[in-house]
């Protein structure tokens, strides 16, 4: 008779067993034999088949233990991610929020709101951008320490892989470091509101309008309408010349003898008949500036204009300006230039015509110059001789 149980493997039939082979090391337990022959008799099948109930026996309790914990850790790290996830959509949904009071500066809201420079939907793409990078690093620092501890639960050694991503993150931070410094630029050019989509921009190595805004990579699309590739670790400086407010400045150039007091309402009144038109009635901040007498010459006065106007609208604003100043100038009759004069005679401005030339004059000494030589006559005694 067989005894069943955890004694089946005592009483396997010798058929089943091959010698024990002698251990390396005398004091380790010896390993088991695996017979790897097909049973051929109905005891060899049931020897095997308590084997096997025996050996299941003994690690079933093993294997649910790990599952459970596999399971556990799997659902730990998708609840936590999930938390983290929403906390952070929370945390940019209140920091993109329109800051409504200014009296608590501490308050999240005003984190992002940039007051009177950056309206409101430049501070949603600038929260989406945020708030994407810390989702993306959220997710891949809790899946990827829930994966270790999977490998650690299935009884992985862990020692050789920690160290060998170690020597590798050495190796590749050696040679991406470029690549990492353009990464965190990205992340803080996006976060402070450097520039966004659509501005006009002066990095230093470009200047153009910014097509697109990525963490690694700027794209301006330049005034000849090529395209610039432009790596945000290598930007030292930015001018934004599209964010708050711009300056239209015009140089305004009036005859010396001309009334400076009357240059000057006129100048004013032209400058607010613009700015009641469309559509400079929206790109005209302020009222128009006159600062004063920039520079005095011979036959001029140049007074400079000063208007503040929307971002990027300087440009627009200044060539209108000077287009109406000009048809004011000559309705009124105000010179921008005198005209120099002598005796009552203007001189011509054309260049004057060359002098004619001293050979062209028979009685001047240059052409009696170039006269031939003449000829020796001969002596009269000569002419008198046999």
């Amino acid at each position: 008779m067989f005894r069943s149980g955890a004694t089946g493997l005592a009483d396997a039939s010798p058929a089943l067993t091959s010698p024990a082979t002698p251990s390396p090391n005398p004091t380790a337990p010896p390993l088991p034999q695996l017979d790897l022959r097909i049973p051929t008799s109905t005891q060899e099948v049931s020897d095997t088949t308590k084997q096997a109930a025996s050996w299941l026996d003994t690690h079933w309790q093993e294997w649910l233990a790990s599952g459970v914990r596999i399971v556990f850790i799997i659902v730990l790290a998708l609840v936590l991610r999930a938390v983290v996830r929403k906390l952070i959509t929370q945390l940019i949904a209140r920091m993109a929020r329109s800051h409504e009071s200014h009296d608590d500066p501490s308050r999240i809201g005003g984190l992002l709101a940039n007051t009177g420079v950056v309206n409101t939907e430049r501070r949603q793409q600038r929260s989406e951008a945020i708030g994407s990078v810390l989702r993306s690093v959220a997710s891949f620092t809790i899946l990827g320490t829930a994966a270790l501890m999977v490998l650690a639960a299935l009884g992985v050694n862990l020692a050789p892989l920690l160290a060998s991503a170690g020597v590798a993150g050495v190796a590749i931070g050696f040679g991406a470091r470029n690549l990492v410094t353009d990464f965190l630029s990205g992340v803080f050019m996006i976060m402070e509101d450097q520039y966004g989509v659509g501005d006009e921009i002066d990095t230093g190595v470009a200047t153009g309008t910014v097509l697109e805004v990525g963490l690694r990579v700027t794209k301006l699309r330049g005034a000849g309408g090529e395209i610039w590739y432009i790596r945000n670790g290598e930007v030292k400086r930015i001018a934004n010349m599209s964010q708050g407010w711009s300056t239209a400045t015009v140089d305004v150039q009036v005859g010396y003898k001309e009334d400076l007091v009357r240059a000057e309402d006129l100048i004013l009144e032209t400058a607010e008949a613009l700015a009641k038109e469309t559509p400079y009635d929206e790109l005209v901040w302020e009222p128009v500036k006159i600062l004063g007498v920039e520079s005095v010459a011979a036959d001029s006065v140049m007074m400079r204009v000063e208007a503040r106007t929307a971002p990027g609208k300087a440009p627009v604003v200044a060539r209108a300006l000077r287009q109406r100043l000009k048809s004011a100038f000559d309705v009124a009759g105000i010179k921008v230039k005198e005209e120099a004069t002598a005796t009552g005679v203007s001189f011509a401005l054309a260049a004057d015509p060359s002098p004619p030339s001293s050979l062209a004059d028979p009685t001047s000494a240059r052409y009696r110059a170039t006269e031939p030589i003449p000829l020796p006559k001969p002596a009269s005694d000569d002419l008198t001789r046999p």
